[in-house]
């Protein structure tokens, strides 16, 4: 899948290719406000970065960047194998649209994967896709994934990320 047109608020290029782990979720659209987005990636070192750029009521872009521990680094990579994403292809699943797009990457272990599909509203979308059964793994994921790095943001900074 093709990664070429994320918000870049994160530089992903300094990730050397042995690194084992990595993951990095985008999800935004170009709407009426500007390019609008939510970033985050958890490097192999454990800095977590994170921005959240909205125009809305005249918000501003929240950049963050904070090291997380390895045990934070350990149960993150818990949360993505027991979820069994890697056992699953985008092939059938939502072409980013008007609406937006979301991307998710994966490095860990031996495997390299990355996700390209539309904004997902909610299950309803999921159950009347092609690969319901594979967009719902994914769906529930980055739910969790975002839980996790609001918690994160909020238990370091003290602000409230969305």
């Amino acid at each position: 899948s093709d990664n070429t047109a994320s918000g870049n608020a994160l530089d992903t290029k300094n990730m050397s290719d042995d690194e084992e782990f990595y993951v990095r979720y985008y999800v935004g659209h170009k709407g009426k406000f500007g390019h609008e987005f939510l970033e985050f990636e958890f490097r192999p070192d454990g800095l977590l970065r994170y921005a959240n750029n909205s125009k809305y009521k005249g918000a501003m872009m929240i950049r963050k960047e904070v090291t997380v521990a390895p045990g934070v680094l350990d149960e993150l990579k818990k949360i993505i194998q027991s979820s069994e994403i890697t056992k699953e292809t985008d092939n059938s699943w939502p072409s980013p649209d008007s609406v937006g797009r979301q991307e998710l990457e994966i490095v860990i272990k031996n495997q390299h994967i990355s996700f390209v599909t539309s904004k997902i509203g909610s299950v309803v979308d999921v159950e009347d896709s092609k690969d319901p059964d594979g967009l719902k793994l994914f769906y529930f994921l980055v739910q969790d994934l975002r839980c996790f790095v609001f918690s994160l943001i909020s238990m370091h900074f003290k602000i409230k990320p969305i």
